[in-house]
C-alpha cells in the first residue's frame, strides 16, 4: 500500500515511521523546509520528535503534489482547523481511488463536523476511514506496542487499511462505527484537560478516577445521540484512549490542565503544546446543546478555558451538583 502522510507533527511523523517499518513505501508532506531537510538527511524530526531516529524508508517532501502522486492511502494528520483546506487541495491531487484516512482527533468549530464529514465535503466520492485509539506519538515512533482502531462505513475499506498497517508492535482492529470512533477520539481531550486540572490542584487519584468514569458517561451520551454504538465507547477508541489521555504523562491536554490547575494562564499553559481539547470543548458544548445532552464536565471546561472561571471553582461546582442516581 503506497502511503502518504499529510502532516509532519509528532503524530504524523510517528505514523509515517510506523508505516515505513511495516515495509510500506511512505512519503510524508511537511510544510517546513528545514524539517523536510532534517528528516531526509538526518533521519530525525527535530521540531516534533527530537532524538527519535526515523526509518530509512521514510521520505519527506514539502510539495503536496509530489507527496500524493500514486498514493493508495492518504493519512491526514493535521490540526482540525486546517483539515478543510488540506482535504480541498488533496482531493484535487490524489488518485481517485486513494483512501483518505483521518488521524486527526478534533471537531470543526464552525460547522461542528467530524473530520470525515469535512473530508466528504471537500474531497467527495472517495473511500474514507478514521484511525484512532490509545496511542502516544512518541511510543509509536519508538516502535512500542500499541493497539488502535480503523473505522469506515465500508468494512472492506477499513480492512484494506487495517491489514497493511498491522504489525507485531501495532495491532489494528477494524470497525464500521465511524461516528463513535471519531467522537470518542475528539471528546476525550476535553475530559483529559479536566483530569489534568484535578492533578494540578492536588486533589488526588480518587477524583481523577471519578472524572474518567463520568467523562466516559457524558461522551457516550452525546456520541450515541449522534449515531454511535455504545460498545465503541467502551472499547479502544473510547475508554482506552480516554484512560491514556487522562493519566499518561505524555498527554498534551492533561499537561495543559495540570498547568491551569497550578495557576498558569491558558496562553502560558498551552505554549508549545497546541492541545486540540481547548478548541474541541467549544464544539462539544455546542453539540450537546443542539442535541439536548447533559455534559457537565465539558460545560465546566468551557467556562474555565473560554469564560474566565477559575479551575478550583469549576471543580467545586461539579462536586456540588444536585445528587443523582448513577
Amino acid at each position: 500500500m503506497r502511503t502518504t502522510v499529510l502532516g509532519g507533527g509528532a503524530w504524523g511523523t510517528a505514523l509515517a515511521s510506523h508505516a515505513a517499518r511495516a515495509g510500506l513505501p511512505v512519503r510524508i508532506w511537511i510544510r517546513e523546509p528545514e524539517v523536510v531537510a532534517a528528516v531526509n538527511a538526518k533521519r530525525e524530526n527535530p521540531a516534533y520528535l527530537p532524538g527519535v531516529e526515523l526509518p530509512a524508508g521514510l521520505r519527506a517532501t514539502e510539495r503536496l503534489d509530489e507527496a500524493l502522486a500514486d498514493a493508495e492511502a492518504v493519512l491526514v494528520v493535521v490540526p482540525s482547523q486546517f483539515c478543510r483546506a488540506v482535504y480541498r487541495q488533496a482531493g484535487g491531487l490524489a488518485p481517485r481511488d486513494a483512501v483518505f484516512v483521518s488521524a486527526t482527533k478534533g471537531l470543526e468549530i464552525d460547522t461542528l463536523q467530524r473530520m470525515t464529514e469535512v473530508a466528504a465535503a471537500e474531497a467527495p466520492d472517495r473511500p474514507l476511514a478514521v484511525l484512532s485509539g490509545p496511542s502516544f506519538a512518541l511510543e509509536v515512533a519508538r516502535g512500542l506496542p500499541t493497539a488502535v482502531v480503523v473505522a469506515s462505513v465500508d468494512l472492506a475499506v477499513a480492512e484494506g487499511v487495517q491489514r497493511p498497517l498491522a504489525t507485531r508492535a501495532f495491532r489494528v482492529y477494524s470497525s464500521e462505527d465511524v461516528v463513535g470512533v471519531e467522537l470518542a477520539g475528539s471528546l476525550k481531550n476535553v475530559i483529559a484537560i479536566a483530569a489534568g486540572i484535578v492533578d494540578g490542584l492536588g486533589y488526588g487519584h480518587n477524583i481523577v478516577a471519578a472524572l474518567i468514569t463520568r467523562g466516559l458517561a457524558e461522551i457516550t451520551r452525546l456520541a450515541v445521540a449522534l449515531g454511535a454504538r455504545p460498545d465503541t465507547l467502551a472499547g479502544l477508541a473510547g475508554l482506552g484512549d480516554l484512560v491514556l489521555t487522562c493519566t499518561g504523562a505524555l498527554s498534551r491536554n492533561r499537561t495543559v490542565g495540570q498547568r491551569l490547575g497550578r495557576g498558569m494562564t491558558l496562553a502560558a499553559a498551552s505554549a508549545g503544546l497546541h492541545p486540540e481539547g481547548v478548541r474541541t470543548t467549544l464544539a462539544a458544548c455546542s453539540l450537546a446543546e443542539r442535541e439536548g445532552i447533559e455534559m457537565p464536565i465539558a460545560r465546566q471546561m468551557k467556562a474555565v478555558l473560554h469564560e474566565g472561571k477559575s479551575p478550583r471553582e469549576a471543580l467545586d461546582e461539579l462536586m456540588l451538583r444536585s445528587l443523582k442516581r448513577e
